[in-house]
């Protein structure tokens, strides 16, 4: 029985649980490597930020290497995925669905609780809405021919459609059909879902255990907060889903120092001696999307800074953390210039004593980042305390 973790245990850990490795050579990733990872993370956290690549593209990168896109749009926008509210909007497996409706049926009672909801003041819209996808099939809200559908100063300047297909879409009465140009299609749940996907019934608490357990396993070691967080769990619920885990043996209580709250092991986590890695992180890869969760394991503070005005923005836009085996050693300001074919590196940062051969690792990596991406050159501003070193690796490269 392991009681007690060293920090550096714990980060080796939760590094090879999220499919970080040994290096090496590998094979050219295909769709097997692509299904096994994602079986392995259980959600690929979407967000609409297109300034260097779409979030949910960036995991399978930053752990296999290049690998061909339309081999994860196989996927993502087949019939082994479908996207809901899992961590934030996320691609899961299609089977994770039925886990989660227990928070479908939560979203339908909070929007229907208040007399003055727009649920509750356009229940018109919300049967037409599902007789139009009834009659036509799948419709992204642009394509739905309504006099409403004109956007307005509310809820992101959404329209009435649009408000009406996502209240539906959160209450699973109607589900992602996949997306075109990024614009997701909403479908009646019979036109897309097998029936065992769609019928299946799972009280809450034996749902939020199988998500405890899936959370647990895809992050090898964690604390409750870790846990509950990957999915969105509320700790009440959480909580009690760990302890039946702890009980059946699935996971261990440990603890490890300096982290100051109690933790729990996977059974099946692996514990490796080393990790070796080099890799741009998205800012929403499972590793430092729990910004307290990448501050205990790899001493790093990250935020992003998308959101901040210019003038306040410590470093960058559009900031990736670099991870080299088993540290975070920096942190890169990236931009796909599509019209000028380059990848721009508009800062890069490095944390205190970096690995003497970063920047060179950093370098082959950002070349095999913009020959993925079909640029054709790396570009690096003068701006942050990695800039001079990494553009002088990538010159001798």
């Amino acid at each position: 029985m392991v009681s007690s973790v060293s920090p550096a245990l714990a980060r080796r850990i939760a590094l090879g649980a999220q499919g970080f490795g040994s290096g090496g050579v590998r094979p050219a990733p295909g769709l097997r490597q692509l299904t096994g990872l994602v079986g392995r993370l259980g959600l690929l956290q979407i967000d609409s930020v297109n300034v260097f690549e779409r979030s949910h593209y960036m995991p399978a990168f930053s752990r296999l290497g290049p690998y061909p896109k339309a081999d994860l749009d196989r996927l993502t926008y087949g019939k082994r995925m479908i996207e809901y509210w899992a961590h934030e909007a996320s691609f899961i497996p299609v089977d994770t669905l039925p886990l989660l409706r227990w928070r479908m049926n939560d979203f339908r009672a909070r929007s229907l609780a208040s007399d003055d909801s727009w649920a509750n003041a356009n229940p018109q819209m919300i049967t037409w809405l599902l007789a139009e996808l009834a009659e036509k099939g799948p419709l992204a809200a642009s394509a739905v021919e309504h006099e409403s559908n004109r956007g307005t100063g509310s809820w992101w300047g959404w329209s009435d459609v649009k408000i009406g297909l996502e209240t539906l879409f959160r209450w699973g009465d109607v589900v992602a059909a996949g997306r075109t140009r990024f614009e997701r299609i909403y479908a009646l749940p019979e036109q897309v879902l097998a029936p065992e996907v769609r019928d299946r019934v799972v009280e809450r608490a034996d749902a939020v255990r199988e998500l405890v357990s899936i959370s647990a396993r895809a992050h090898g070691i964690g604390t409750a907060a870790d846990i509950a967080d990957y999915f969105r769990l509320k700790g009440v619920d959480a909580l009690p889903a760990i302890r039946d885990l702890e009980s059946s043996g699935e996971l261990l209580p440990v603890t490890v120092a300096g982290w100051n709250r109690p933790a729990w092991l996977h059974r099946d986590a692996r514990q490796p001696r080393r990790i070796e890695a080099t890799a741009v992180l998205s800012p929403f890869d499972p590793m430092v999307w729990q910004r307290d969760r990448a501050e205990r394991l790899f001493d790093f503070h990250y935020r992003i800074e998308i959101y901040t005005p210019q003038p306040k923005r410590v470093y960058g836009y559009y900031v990736l953390p670099v991870l080299i085996d088993d540290r975070i050693v920096g942190r890169v300001d990236l931009k796909n210039d599509r019209q000028a074919g380059v990848l721009r590196v508009k800062a890069a940062w490095a944390e205190p004593d970096p690995p003497t051969d970063a920047a060179e690792r950093l370098a082959v990596v950002l070349r095999q980042t913009a020959a993925w991406q079909n640029l054709t050159d790396v570009v690096v501003a003068p701006r942050g305390t990695f800039a001079e070193p990494l553009a002088a690796a990538l010159a001798a490269s």
